[in-house]
């Protein structure tokens, strides 16, 4: 399966017109990525034994949707697989007071995944340019110099921020991180469903928040933030993957081949001792035998 088609690592002509909410019509693809899901996250946990012994790369697993595109259930398929000890979630909400008097990226730099290990943030610094893009009251909130009102946020204020972004993403590329960043792409319609369900069906009240609404309201708002911040800083060290999410099932095959492929293309390999250490392997065995 060709997967270089879903990523976008030049976003100098990225439209998102361009890509589609639903899987690809070759049905025998489809079906391929669905029946081979459950061998992926095999081989994609043996990969992370590796890719925890190699310990020279950290991957981070960016996650951005609208509403009820379905980017828990991404998550909880993608990585069932995955050892908890080499993985790191993080689901980000409204700041707090501590982190609104750092700079925005201060509280995803921190926790960006170590050496050997897999990070999944559930959101992340790109909401400063999503849905405070959309609510610019929020950027008050940052209390920046110069910006007093949001009639001071002007094109040049964004495009920083864009910049910001890439250059934060190419200091962790070029100190060993993998960045990819998945855009789980859903229609109005097909959101409009799984919407009704959450209210419909008692099991899922809890995950509906009132503000849904609001945001399926500036629809076509977010589809403009989402278009031009994935044209700014999609770049070969951190590309974004365009992830059809009408179909759950699809997506998540979508998103576990991506990450499998990944991962073999590291070129990794288990640490090699030299003579003395395996000397020693074999007197340790001696004393263990005895």
């Amino acid at each position: 399966m060709n997967i270089s088609k879903y990523c976008v690592s030049n976003g100098k002509k990225f439209k998102l017109e361009n890509y589609s909410t639903s899987p690809p019509d070759d049905s025998d693809e489809k079906k391929e990525l669905k029946e081979q899901l459950s061998d992926d996250i095999k081989e994609i946990r043996k990969l992370q034994e590796l890719f925890f012994a190699y310990d020279r790369h950290s991957i981070l697993m960016l996650f951005q949707a609208m509403d009820a595109a379905g980017k828990d259930g991404a998550i909880n398929h993608v990585m069932s697989g995955i050892n908890p000890q080499g993985c790191q979630v993080f689901a980000f909400k409204k700041p707090s007071s501590e982190e609104y008097k750092h700079n925005f990226l201060w509280r995803h730099h921190k926790v960006m995944p170590e050496k050997g290990r897999i990070g999944i943030h559930n959101r992340s610094h790109y909401e400063f340019v999503l849905s405070c893009k959309i609510n610019p009251e929020f950027v008050l909130l940052e209390r920046l110099p110069g910006i007093k009102e949001v009639g001071d946020l002007s094109k040049d204020f964004w495009n920083q921020r864009y910049k910001q972004i890439v250059n934060f993403e190419s200091l962790m590329a070029e100190n060993g991180s993998v960045i990819m960043k998945f855009f789980l792409h859903v229609s109005k319609d097909e959101q409009k469903a799984r919407l009704i369900d959450r209210i419909d069906y008692k099991e899922k009240n809890w995950k509906f928040d009132l503000a849904d609404v609001k945001a399926r309201n500036q629809w076509d708002l977010y589809m403009a933030a989402y278009e031009e911040a994935i044209a700014k800083t999609a770049k070969k060290s951190a590309p974004w993957y365009i992830i059809p999410a009408d179909d759950k099932w699809f997506a998540r095959a979508l998103i576990a081949r991506i990450l499998k492929e990944t991962l073999k293309g590291l070129d990794m390999q288990y640490p090699q001792l030299n003579e003395e250490d395996l000397e020693k392997l074999q007197q340790a065995k001696k004393e263990i035998l005895k």
